[in-house]
């Protein structure tokens, strides 16, 4: 029976906290949130998607999107539009505003992954990151 102090759902958990802390305090002077930073990167990605396929592409429920999404907007790094084919759907857009964060975003990221992988091999980060996958794809499709 493993130890419940090195279990992988544990370290993973432990992992998540510091990170959503360490990335909200870099982001703090910006007014983002630790929940909010992901949908931007998001859209960085896939700028003028759906809300609905926000949520659905970061495994996350469309009130908790729908929320961050709202606070982003009042903060003017994002905006909501009526999708033109869809009235009941909206796409979102990262503002000029948002743009002018990414290198800030980008770069708190950037610094949490050094931090993670400090001291790891090239070989412990590729083995890592493909446990961490198969890992993901028993929750997602299980």
């Amino acid at each position: 029976m493993p130890n419940n102090e090195y279990s992988i759902a544990r370290l993973i958990s432990i992992l998540y906290r510091y990170g959503q802390g360490y990335i909200g305090k870099k982001l703090e002077p910006l007014h983002i949130g630790s929940g909010q930073y992901i949908f931007l990167l998001a859209l960085y990605r896939h700028d003028g998607i759906s809300q609905e396929e926000l949520s659905d592409h970061l495994k996350i429920d469309k009130a908790t999107t729908a929320k961050a999404l709202k606070r982003l907007e009042e903060e003017g790094y994002v905006a909501r539009s009526v999708d033109a084919f869809d009235k009941r759907a909206y796409r979102v857009f990262v503002t000029p505003k948002g743009m002018g964060i990414k290198p800030e975003v980008q770069s708190a990221l950037r610094n949490w992954r050094e931090i993670l992988s400090d001291g790891l091999s090239e070989e412990e980060k590729d083995t890592a990151l493909k446990l961490l996958k198969k890992m993901v794809q028993n929750v997602v499709h299980p």
